[in-house]
């Protein structure tokens, strides 16, 4: 299998993780420099900084309150990443991202074939967010959101939305563009004050606070499986 897929199964981190340390030149497969190219087999030996790979912990799931500013990295070396607000003894990553000006819902976890399967846009997993914008939301400017619009050279697939007050509005995505809410509103001529990811799939938001996070309930747990097909 490819090294990204190896690496991400073992639970060690993301793939976006894994194409970090292929650049930094920091995986080796029996002694060679790794690259995004690379294979692996199961009599290879794969290193990360010289070191085996830990042994996968127990399966981790995470719900974390993503606060404005933080940055969804579970790399130490930046400011503002994840961990600092995470205290778990365990190694986890992020399942997808929220750029550093939204807030809300993230998913955290140790489970590569999880998480890859949620990033994943293919599968069409639902994502909600309620987004504030800078003049009143109309029935005209939620039926564009819904049906899609050109960004990114491409029309974005169709949507849920729904108004829930003068200017804040929801709507519900199965994919995940760069800045995906903010092109959209953007080309649509409005602005994003506001961006919230509430739900992934069954896990809501609800009441955690930002900078909060809990463990998944095991009936969570399974529900999200069941719905990966995993």
């Amino acid at each position: 299998m490819r090294i990204h897929k190896y690496i991400s199964l073992t639970g060690y981190c993301s793939r976006r993780e894994t194409d970090r340390l292929l650049k930094s030149s920091r995986i080796s497969i029996n002694g060679e420099i790794a690259n995004k190219d690379s294979f692996v087999n199961e009599s290879d030996t794969i290193l990360i900084d010289g070191k085996e790979i830990p042994r996968k912990a127990s399966a981790i799931y995470l719900a974390f309150n993503k606060p404005v500013g933080v940055t969804t990295t579970s790399n130490p070396e930046i400011a503002g990443n994840i961990l600092e607000y995470i205290n778990v003894s365990e190694r986890v990553f992020a399942v997808g991202r929220l750029d550093k000006a939204s807030q809300g819902l993230l998913l955290l976890t140790n489970d590569g074939e999880l998480a890859n399967r949620i990033s994943q846009s293919d599968y069409g997993h639902e994502k909600e967010y309620e987004v504030t914008v800078d003049q009143p939301v109309t029935e005209l400017f939620l039926q564009k959101m819904a049906q899609g619009v050109f960004i990114l050279n491409a029309l974005t697939k169709p949507a849920k939305t729904e108004l829930v007050s003068k200017y804040v509005f929801r709507i519900t995505l199965t994919q995940g563009l760069n800045r995906q809410i903010r092109r959209m509103c953007k080309t649509l001529g409005y602005e994003v004050e506001k961006l919230e990811r509430i739900r992934i799939m069954n896990i809501h938001l609800h009441t955690l606070e930002a900078g909060e996070w809990r463990y998944l309930r095991d009936d969570e747990v399974s529900d999200l499986k069941k719905g990966l097909e995993i």
